[in-house]
């Protein structure tokens, strides 16, 4: 028996079954789905920092999506929101790193 204690994608019980074994889960909502999310997110960065690579990523975006759902932003309107912030501030492409302000 192994432990996780942690929010899965969606399908995962079915696919633990498919393998033979079988899943204990209960579905969690509110606050704690929130948090739970949150730590998600934490976990979804540090496994991308781990390894770079590119399909880390694509879960960071699936809990950033949940987090939108959960405020009630959909993608398209996360997607406006984030064009305009890079219109005006711009984004990171550059690698400018701000030491001080004198």
């Amino acid at each position: 028996m192994t432990r996780y204690d942690k929010l899965v994608r969606d399908r995962i019980p079915e696919i633990i079954e498919e393998n033979g074994e079988t899943p204990k889960t209960n579905v969690t909502d509110g606050d704690e789905y929130e948090r739970r999310l949150a730590e998600k997110l934490d976990e979804e960065v540090a496994e991308f920092h781990e390894s770079g690579d590119p399909e880390e990523l694509a879960d960071v975006l699936e809990v950033v999506y949940a987090l939108a759902d959960r405020a009630d932003v959909s993608p398209d309107e996360l997607e406006r929101l984030r064009v305009e912030k890079a219109d005006d501030r711009g984004g990171f492409s550059a690698g400018i790193v701000l030491e001080r302000v004198e």
